[in-house]
């Protein structure tokens, strides 16, 4: 898997010529393609062939479109990322509820540990309270011990007069994150054989994404890590390259130093392994 992410920000053409990334406008580029992580096409004036987008979905090298406001509006997928996909989705379809219950319970005993441990590495007191809500977690998370962690989770990182979905420079600077964080899992189940819409916790009839929204919650606190460094700043290019630039964090995950972008999938195989197999697999956290 490759390392770079190439953001495309001026009027330009994306071609493929013999295994190379082809970027024409005031002067000629050429990238290959086993060092590109993922595209992402800010202008709205640029082209790309038909050819080159074969050759990235092959290749499983994520391609995401943003709009006029440079925010990612959509990516583009492979309908098929294994050779015994087919099989892989029966088996998705079937995945017993106590398994799945037993997953999501994992994920949000994670996530809610990494968020705490996000605040401790802050200095921000408090993340004792939010490690009392992981001892709390039951099967399925039916108590929503989730909901209730992140309020206070939230409040201590940002303040008390933070609110979640409000129009302003941090929420926008986490939206954002989040949509990136997305495209990477996306991609990540997409090659493993599954289907994003099916979920393990996220039902959502209008989300195409249910599964990967499951799989990217541990993996929150990393974006919220981000936007908490650049709080004071204007949520702009800068910013969002910042943003993107998350695919680089270095991670520990299975006694070892990763790159998110290849901590990813050492997690979503854990998951799977754990899901198709039997308890006898062990559903992996990173540290960071």
């Amino acid at each position: 898997m490759g390392w770079r992410t190439v953001v495309v920000s001026k009027n330009c053409k994306l071609s493929y010529k013999n295994d190379y990334l082809i970027i024409r406008s005031e002067e000629l580029k050429m990238i290959h393609l086993s060092e590109i992580n993922m595209i992402m096409i800010e202008n709205g004036m640029s082209s790309i062939t038909s050819y080159l987008i074969n050759e990235l979905a092959n290749r499983k090298i994520k391609l995401i479109i943003c709009d006029e406001k440079h925010n990612p509006t959509c990516e583009i997928m492979p309908y098929y990322g294994s050779f015994n996909t087919s099989k892989k989705v029966v088996n998705q379809s079937g995945w017993e509820k106590n398994k799945k219950d037993e997953v999501w319970k994992e994920i949000i005993k994670y996530k809610i540990h990494n968020q705490a441990i996000l605040l401790k590495k802050l200095n921000i007191s408090g993340y004792d309270k939010i490690l009392q809500y992981e001892t709390e977690v039951t099967l399925g998370d039916k108590t929503n011990r989730e909901a209730h962690a992140s309020k206070v989770y939230f409040n201590l990182l940002f303040g008390k007069d933070f609110i979640r979905g409000k129009v302003d420079n941090i929420n926008s600077a986490l939206d954002y994150g989040y949509t990136i964080l997305l495209s990477l899992l996306n991609r990540c189940v997409v090659s493993k054989g599954y289907i994003t819409q099916l979920g393990i916790n996220h039902k959502n009839e209008f989300n195409q994404f249910n599964l990967s929204c499951d799989l990217m919650e541990i993996f929150r606190p990393l974006v919220e890590e981000i936007a908490y460094k650049n709080r004071e700043f204007v949520f702009d290019k800068s910013f969002k390259y910042k943003m993107i630039d998350i695919y680089n964090t270095k991670v520990m995950i299975d006694g070892k130093e990763q790159y998110l972008s290849n901590a990813v999938p050492i997690f979503i195989s854990s998951v799977f392994e754990y899901l198709e197999k039997g308890e006898n697999k062990k559903i992996l956290n990173y540290e960071f």
